[in-house]
């Protein structure tokens, strides 16, 4: 069925495995601006990279030789094929964002050994200053559900060596499939440990980040300048595409980080702060027209340096909407919730119900409701950057009303519903629940990210009336890797305020299972023939590089039940 030999390569965004008869998605509305809720307001200038890649790149200077100082990744695996990622420095100067530096020939190699004694693919590409010298490579007739490693040249340059996976194929039916998940990982608020005990795992099939890679804000804005662990690069908020690319470009220089891609495959979606907060199609809280330029050239580059600086292939319109598959066992559906939503309704206006106003837009939301009824897999997975379950956040005490409304971006009040969540778009959530039920698709379970907490969620059919109504999914969100949590914003211990608010969101939703609303780590999924089980990892102190990580919890869904259980122990 695959060509063993064949590869194919690309130093530019590839397409993606999107139906070509799907329908062209639609344009962005004009551009409003909303009530500002968070604010990051704050300028200076742009400066070059530094951090753990300054020394290399002094050395590289010295040596008049390229560098890889921002590490290498793959992502996006199929049953033949990855898509290889890196960014090679040629000269001390072409920093991230800089423009600056030649042209210089990159070679690339895959082999199905650690010592690249068997290499099974190999080629050349060019990298230049117009991709921010970054290299994407899209490698096929590879073998289904093997291991490969693969590393770069340049110059008398290597690369760091990296491992990827690929997945089964199509028509397999694995035994199993084990995701690391993991969302919102600010690199003001602490380090990224997280990533690290990921890294270090040996058992997983890829790990999926469900947004919020970077954040755009200027430093000290988000969390105050007296809480930043480590400064942004640029300081200012990001707007035009060299500071998105500078951005990314120190995330990358992040050790824990570049250990997560070089031991997996990552299989990434964005949310809102790859762009700016609460972002929709024209626009976003924090961004004023005129004074930070257009939207339209904003979102652009922001999305340039995305596809640039990210193992992810586009999609159709240059979006992330896109579908995997791990043999027979799951279909793995990834959302951009961000390019063609409505904006945001205040809150109370009534708005939210709406039939006109969308989270998904008409094209994105028809090719998933059409991926999930055709699905022949077990488990229809769905990465979504947002919690589709509906929250109620019922009465909480006066002393939490004020944190809790500042975490999720919600009036300090009174609080009703995150209308930045599908409850602000209820009538495409009616649309898509009523369908799993109409079309009897079971074993969907909804993979959500974005607001810092971990749940364990039933999704009612109707919630005004379940459970009698039933059940259309389950959902499983991860909390972040480092981004402000309850007990960050109230600067408090664990397990202490947050109790008070947990066991009042749980009384006004009986569909919410588990919620923990201050701690910080990771998910792993791991998904069988009979479950689908989110195991919960906490990191003792994201303020430490040295932090350690400790089983939490665990909850799954059994086949065919469209319910949450708790689970005892973690998946082995």
């Amino acid at each position: 069925m695959y060509a063993r030999r064949y590869h194919s390569v690309t130093s530019s965004v590839v397409t993606s495995h999107l139906p070509s008869s799907a329908p062209p998605l639609e344009g962005p509305p004009a551009p409003r601006r909303r009530t500002v809720v968070l604010a990051a307001a704050a300028t200076a200038a742009l400066a070059p990279v530094a951090g753990p890649g300054a020394s290399a790149a002094r050395a590289a200077d010295r040596a008049a030789e390229p560098a890889f100082l921002h590490g290498v990744a793959s992502g996006d695996p199929l049953p033949d094929g990855v898509l290889l990622w890196t960014r090679v420095t040629p000269s001390a100067e072409a920093v991230p964002g800089s423009g600056l530096g030649p042209a210089v020939a990159v070679g690339w190699q895959v082999a199905s050994d650690r010592a690249f004694s068997r290499v099974v693919a190999s080629g050349t590409v060019t990298a230049d200053a117009a991709r921010d010298h970054t290299v994407k490579v899209d490698v096929r007739g590879l073998r289904p559900r093997t291991p490969y490693w693969y590393r770069f040249t340049a110059g008398a340059a290597t690369s760091p060596t990296g491992r990827t996976l690929t997945t089964p194929g199509h028509d397999e039916a694995a035994a199993g499939v084990r995701f690391g998940v993991v969302s919102c990982a600010n690199w003001e608020s602490g380090y990224f440990s997280a990533y690290r005990h990921l890294a270090a795992r040996g058992d997983l099939d890829a790990v999926l980040h469900l947004g919020d890679y970077v954040y755009e804000y200027a430093s000290g804005g988000y969390p105050e300048a007296k809480y930043v662990v480590r400064p942004h690069e640029p300081r200012h908020e990001i707007v035009s595409l060299a500071d998105y690319r500078t951005r990314h470009g120190r995330y990358k220089t992040d050790p824990d980080l570049q250990a997560l891609h070089h031991a997996h495959p990552v299989v990434a979606i964005w949310d809102d702060h790859e762009f700016a907060n609460d972002a929709w199609a024209g626009g976003a809280e924090n961004h004023t027209p005129g004074a930070e330029g257009a939207w339209s050239a904003r979102a652009a580059a922001a999305k340039q340096a995305y596809f640039e600086w990210m193992p992810v292939r586009a999609s159709v319109a240059g979006t992330v909407y896109r579908r995997l598959r791990f043999g027979t066992l799951a279909d793995l559906h990834l959302l951009d919730l961000r390019s063609f939503r409505s904006e945001q309704a205040e809150v109370g206006s009534g708005r939210v119900d709406g039939p006109e106003r969308t989270i998904t837009g008409r094209a994105q939301l028809d090719w998933l409701k059409s991926g999930l009824a055709a699905s022949d897999a077990t488990w229809k997975l769905v990465g979504t950057s947002v919690m589709i379950s509906p929250v109620a956040f019922g009465s909480l005490p006066a002393h939490l009303l004020k944190p809790l409304a500042k975490l999720l971006g919600l009036p300090e009040g009174g609080i009703a519903v995150n209308v930045d969540q599908w409850d602000g778009y209820t009538d495409d959530r009616k649309e898509l629940l009523g369908h799993l039920r109409d079309r009897s698709v079971r074993n969907t379970v909804f993979l959500t990210g974005d607001i810092h907490m971990a749940w364990a969620n039933e999704v009612p059919v109707n919630m005004a009336t379940y459970p009698g109504s039933g059940t259309a999914a389950t959902e499983f969100v991860v909390t972040s890797v480092t981004s402000d949590n309850l007990d960050d914003i109230l600067h408090v211990p664990a397990d202490t305020a947050s109790l008070a608010a947990e066991a009042a969101v749980r009384a006004a939703n009986w569909h919410v299972k588990w919620l923990d609303m201050d701690a910080h780590g990771y998910g792993v999924l791991d998904v069988t023939a009979e479950r689908a089980q989110m195991d919960y990892y906490v990191v003792s102190d994201k303020r430490r590089r040295d932090a350690t990580a400790a089983w939490a919890r665990s909850y799954r869904t059994a086949n065919g039940t469209q319910t949450v259980e708790r689970a005892y122990q973690p998946a082995r």
